[in-house]
């Protein structure tokens, strides 16, 4: 496994910019594709890949990210094929780091929370987001990433309630997920704008020393900047990126090459913590 010297998002918080994940499921692009985009992610200086294990029927996800799960699992993808993608892919990267998001119903609940736990962490996944996690089985679950070494990406709303906040900021060893606003995901920004999260990320401040990424509605450049005005460590763009890959599937075109030209156009300058070039 390569090394790292930093956490999630740790070189572009040295340099005090704003850090960039992105949002894939696992086997759209089909994996061979996929395993080319991974590492022109890491070429590219991206920060974080969100794979997602292919689950159907999501309720918090628009219809961009929906058809893409669908097609992933239509390419026989699952928990399984997902590891070993990671496992095989995860050697030769530099910088990218890899946070796994998997459907507890879907792809977590057949097996021990010790045991999905174990084989997530050996495949060399950095970080895990467990989706639609029951209530009753967080406590078996945080220890269970505890026991195996295996960091942990929690989520709030800005209108969350105070024991919410409290119990996800206390479990976010990965990073900390600030979802903008409710609703599906690539229905839109947040009515004041990312920047008008600011008193919402400087109080979860209070909480966690954990960083902190802003996703839902975060498609461009100009994004990313009023994401950083929020005072937030990265941004997380999914919808925007997951269409770039589905138009390119559509057209024929290689979705590398498209993929690589939105982060490109993402990224052209640096954007600082505070949202100034």
């Amino acid at each position: 496994m390569a090394e790292f010297t930093h956490g999630f998002f740790g070189e572009a918080r040295a340099r005090a910019e704003l850090g960039l994940a992105v949002f894939l499921n696992a086997g759209d692009p089909p994996l061979p594709v996929l395993k080319d985009c991974v590492a022109m992610l890491d070429e590219s200086g991206v920060d974080c890949l969100e794979l997602a294990v292919p689950f159907p029927d999501s309720p918090t996800d628009g219809p961009v990210v929906r058809r893409s799960a669908d097609r992933a699992l239509a390419e026989g993808v699952g928990l399984a094929e997902t590891l070993a993608f990671v496992a095989a892919v995860r050697p030769s990267l530099t910088r990218l780091r890899i946070a796994l998001l998997a459907d507890w119903s879907h792809s977590l609940r057949t097996a021990p929370p010790a045991d999905y736990a174990r084989a997530v962490a050996d495949s060399g996944v950095d970080a895990l987001l467990a989706h639609g996690l029951p209530p009753r089985l967080r406590p078996a679950h945080h220890e269970a990433l505890r026991e195996a070494g295996l960091p942990e990406v929690t989520t709030c709303y800005p209108a969350s309630p105070p024991a919410t906040v409290t119990e996800a900021a206390a479990h976010a060893t990965g990073y900390l997920y600030l979802v903008a606003r409710y609703g599906r995901s690539g229905s839109g920004t947040p009515s004041t704008g990312h920047a008008g999260l600011a008193p919402i990320v400087g109080s979860l401040r209070d909480f966690t020393a954990s960083p902190i990424a802003v996703g839902f509605g975060v498609s461009t450049a100009e994004d990313l900047t009023s994401v950083a005005l929020s005072g937030a460590d990265a941004a997380i763009v999914g919808s925007a990126g997951v269409a770039v890959v589905e138009r390119a599937r559509e057209t024929g075109a290689d979705p590398v090459d498209a993929y690589r030209s939105f982060i490109a156009a993402l990224t052209t300058t640096p954007t600082s913590r505070g949202g100034h070039p």
